[in-house]
């Protein structure tokens, strides 16, 4: 491939995601904005479109600051949790920990060490802050083989990218 072909297809590539974006950050702009105004039901308006496309930063907002607030009128961990596991398994570092937490709790995930450890550990493993800590707070709940278990399963956990 030439060079001026390369250049022209990333000016391209370019040209296109600077169409795509400004929608995607103008809804994660308004729906901040609304979060900080304590308007639930507006930043859930904001994100659903987001939320629809899959979009992890929408998925996770929506899941921890509007569902997963217990001072939210729209509070439904039922709602929260399955988000911030599609957001994590499609690899958003910042859904990992809360993700974690639900299932240490057995809140609106199935109870499951094994799974919070897991997800604590990927999140470890890609610089999440606070993961350490909280590796060692869920590691003194578990059997050391059940812990050896889980860092395998975290090792061996492959991003989804649908």
């Amino acid at each position: 491939m030439s060079a001026v072909c390369r250049k022209s297809m990333v000016v391209g590539l370019a040209a296109a995601l600077g169409l795509l974006a400004p929608p995607a950050l103008a809804g994660i702009e308004d729906a901040a904005k609304a979060l900080q105004a304590g308007d639930m039901a507006q930043a859930e308006k904001d994100l659903q479109v987001l939320v629809k496309e899959r979009d992890p930063r929408a998925q996770f907002l929506l899941g921890l600051y509007v569902y997963g607030n217990p001072d939210s009128k729209m509070f439904d961990l039922n709602k929260a949790a399955p988000l911030l596991l599609d957001a994590s398994e499609r690899g958003y570092v910042p859904a990992m920990i809360p993700l974690a937490g639900a299932y240490a709790e057995g809140k609106g995930m199935p109870k499951s060490l094994f799974d919070s450890y897991k997800w604590l550990a990927i999140a470890e493993r890609w610089n999440s802050p606070n993961a350490n800590q909280l590796l060692e707070q869920v590691g003194r709940e578990l059997k050391p083989d059940e812990i050896e278990k889980a860092k395998a399963a975290a090792a061996s956990y492959t991003f989804k990218t649908k």
